[in-house]
């Protein structure tokens, strides 16, 4: 695989850049005029879609499938199991391809979940101290004596 004066070629691109790239070659190589290219373009869209959904939903299933071994093994569900999960994912799916690609790929989803669970965290922590829970109370309070019901009898329901 050899670089060309033209670029990288495509399959020296990987994932989404690599649709990324033929969807402005599509744009690119369209006859002149908007309409003409935006079609062009929608058309490898649509031609594409079926794979890069079922690369999704590859991704998405080893995910969860590894996420939910670790919570199982672990005994905890934190973050730590999500970054795990993203690691190993990347790794297993580049595995076809040599471990120097699965140490890049598995760093790669380890820092993506990294980043996203801690987003989340700072998210909830920031929505969190914006409302307030009140005042706390030392103990709970007795509950009011009740007296004698004015539309029939509800103890059934206590």
């Amino acid at each position: 695989m050899s670089v060309t004066s033209e670029g990288p070629s495509k399959e020296q691109n990987g994932g989404i850049c690599q649709r990324a790239l033929s969807l402005e070659d599509c744009f690119r190589n369209a006859p002149s005029g908007m309409g003409h290219r935006m079609r062009g373009s929608m058309t490898a869209i649509k031609t594409r879609a079926p794979q890069l959904g079922g690369s999704f939903a590859v991704w998405g299933g080893l995910f969860s499938m590894i996420d939910c071994g670790l919570v199982k093994v672990r005994g905890k569900e934190d973050p730590w199991n999500s970054i795990t999960s993203g690691a190993m994912t990347g790794a297993i799916l580049a595995a076809r391809n040599g471990p120097v690609a699965m140490v890049g790929s598995a760093a790669m989803g380890g820092i993506l979940l990294a980043l996203i669970e801690g987003a989340g965290i700072l998210l909830t922590r920031f929505a969190s101290s914006q409302f307030p829970t009140g005042p706390q109370f030392a103990e709970e309070p007795a509950p009011a004596p009740m007296g004698s019901p004015s539309f029939g009898d509800y103890r059934q329901y206590q």
